[in-house]
């Protein structure tokens, strides 16, 4: 069976995500942790909006053997996620698969960088050995669909993102960008989508902080910014007007202390911060210092609800496309219970079509002709192959079993049969 158990933006605040957050460092090696615990196939997807675990076991599992193993993971009493989580399996299960790859379970809705995020999860787990056929199935299947989803629907004809979100609040603070300083700090795709909505609006200049010095210029270049290391924010932490973090950084990288002094450096100038990190880069404290407007993801809930019009209608398309593509995989899944009885009946007819072959072909060395041989090979093939479904089919009707009878003449695809007379024997 397939299941989902996770927490997101929608059921857990940062406080309870953050703490359930997997590094992506530490992907490969949780996700063999939690093949020891008894699971077939796994797969994670950690963001700062979500921790889900996708997994794959017989019916006989329990999925709270998954819950006591992610809080016993990350010292969590297992009890006090309870609340936050939600549980799916089998057709839900892949409906959920299917919303969040398409973006309509995300804070910014249709945001397209989920997808990518699956797809890393993707291969952090088949990397890990752990992605077997029903998951690898599943995540090609909901990568497909939410290609079909952006192509025929409205979804993602807003620019509207978590980084969107962030810049459009700094205009409404300040305004004009123009004679203004942004510091970024991390180079990922999150970060990246801030810098190009910043220079979009013309922001005066930018500078990008990362923890190697060549991917923060690698970014840094696009905008014709300044890159500069993490050790180096403090000493450049004043010229900034605008700060956007979002870095995998265990523990916070910028405290109060550090906040204060460029406050009074900047003559308590205000600067406005955005926290898009899960686990957060910015203490919670440094939001109650005077002059300064700090938010973090779940603060951008509001100013997200922008430009979504077209993308809500859009949403409604994009749901019947999932449902129809629910039931198309869901059909696959109960179709893999037929494989072993495929190979078995397949490798049965190939011993029986060699068994006659092989007498064919030696009653053609013997000396007799080629149409007798043929003759021979097609009537005796014919009739192994057919012996055993004509017992079967005699003996059902015999027996009055009426819907094996239907189910033979459907799975041999036969013409209606014609009526009986009373003359007819069985």
């Amino acid at each position: 069976m397939l299941f989902t158990v996770g927490i997101n933006h929608k059921t857990a605040p940062v406080g309870i995500r953050e703490r359930v957050v997997f590094p992506p460092d530490r992907v490969g090696e949780a996700l063999l942790r939690l093949r020891e615990a008894g699971v077939d196939e796994a797969a994670i997807l950690s963001t700062c909006n979500r921790t889900e675990i996708y997994f794959h076991q017989a019916p006989a599992l329990d999925d709270q053997r998954v819950v006591h193993w992610l809080g016993d993971y990350h010292h969590f009493d297992p009890r006090d996620l309870l609340p936050y989580l939600y549980h799916h399996q089998e057709a839900d299960a892949v409906r959920h698969t299917l919303r969040v790859a398409c973006g309509l379970d995300s804070l910014v809705l249709g945001e397209p960088q989920i997808l990518g995020q699956m797809k890393l999860a993707y291969q952090s787990a088949s990397d890990a050995g752990t992605l077997g056929r029903h998951l690898g199935r599943l995540f090609q299947h909901a990568f497909s669909v939410a290609k079909n989803v952006r192509t025929s629907t409205a979804i993602g004809a807003s620019a509207v993102s978590v980084a969107f979100a962030a810049v459009s609040l700094a205009k409404q603070i300040f305004g004009d960008l123009r004679p203004l300083t942004a510091l970024v700090i991390g180079a990922g795709e999150t970060i990246e989508l801030a810098a190009r909505h910043l220079s979009s609006n013309q922001i005066g200049k930018v500078i990008v902080a990362n923890r190697t010095l060549e991917r923060a210029r690698s970014l840094a270049v696009q905008f014709g910014g300044e890159a500069i290391t993490l050790t180096d924010i403090p000493l450049r932490l004043a010229e900034a007007d605008i700060v956007i973090s979002s870095t995998a950084a265990p523990l916070p990288i910028l405290g109060k202390g550090a906040v204060e002094r460029a406050l009074k450096a900047r003559k308590h100038k205000p600067m406005f911060m955005v926290d898009i990190a899960v686990p957060r880069d910015i203490e919670p404290e440094v939001g109650r210092l005077d002059d300064v407007y700090l938010y973090t993801v779940d603060d951008l809930e509001e100013v997200i609800q922008e430009n979504l019009e077209s993308r809500r209608e859009a949403a409604h398309q994009a749901e019947e496309i999932i449902e129809t593509q629910v039931l198309d995989f869901m059909g696959w899944l109960r179709a893999q219970d037929a494989v072993g009885t495929i190979r078995a009946f397949r490798e049965k007819a190939e011993h029986i079509q060699q068994e006659v072959l092989d007498k064919a072909l030696h009653m053609a060395a013997q000396g007799k002709s080629p149409e007798e041989a043929l003759q021979y090979l097609a009537h005796t093939l014919t009739n192994k192959l057919l012996h055993d479904p004509c017992t079967g089919i005699n003996q059902a009707a015999r027996d009055g079993r009426q819907e094996l009878l239907d189910a033979a003449h459907s799975l041999f695809n036969l013409p209606e049969a014609p009526s009986r007379t009373p003359d007819d024997k069985a």
